[in-house]
């Protein structure tokens, strides 16, 4: 490899931390029901304010539907190794009840930020705490407890509807506490209804 190559690429991973967090799609969850339980997919369409197609969240159908609305919900991968070594909780099944398992990003980052996951524009709007019906859906003693501190992801808008994918990266737009940024985004919504 060549200087110039080298000194690309290096740019290129400067640059790339310079725009905020990235990640991966490590695994997508949905249910149609606030209680069912949870089925793997490969890919899904995100439509835009309301949540990913099919999803409890998306049809009105969840468990707190109503009264604590959450279009779709993120956690890391990185927590639920946690838990799995503090509390002896394996979460991987999708039993967290959250739609999106990240890799390589601390989804507290995307909190009041814009983030592109595949084609889709999403905004972190607040965090995801653990619930009672967490643990009672997930029939296990200890999952509430366990999610706390951080552990329970975040909650997200879909700003941009389109498809995302399990190995789709998650790059940060833009920080929302940004007056400017805000400005900006608050006119493009404006000029798209």
């Amino acid at each position: 490899m060549s200087r110039t190559e080298s000194g690309s690429e290096e740019q290129a991973a400067t640059d790339a931390e310079e725009d905020g967090p990235t990640g991966v799609v490590e695994t997508i969850f949905t249910t149609p029901e606030g209680s069912a339980p949870m089925e793997e997919v490969a890919g899904i369409e995100a439509i835009a304010r309301q949540g990913l197609a099919g999803d409890r969240y998306a049809k009105g159908a969840g468990y707190y539907s109503g009264l604590d609305e959450c279009e779709v919900t993120f956690i890391e991968q990185e927590a639920m190794a946690e838990i799995r070594e503090e509390y002896g909780i394996d979460l991987a099944d999708g039993r967290h009840r959250r739609n999106i398992v990240t890799s390589g990003v601390s989804v507290q980052d995307l909190l009041n930020a814009e983030f592109r996951v595949g084609e889709v524009v999403f905004e972190g709007t607040r965090p995801r705490p653990p619930c009672a019906h967490v643990e009672q859906v997930a029939e296990e003693k200890g999952v509430a407890r366990a999610l706390k501190n951080q552990r329970g992801g975040i909650c997200a808008s879909v700003v941009e509807g389109g498809e995302l994918a399990v190995g789709d990266e998650i790059e940060a737009l833009e920080a929302i506490s940004d007056p400017d940024g805000l400005a900006d985004a608050i006119r493009k919504r404006l000029t798209e209804q």
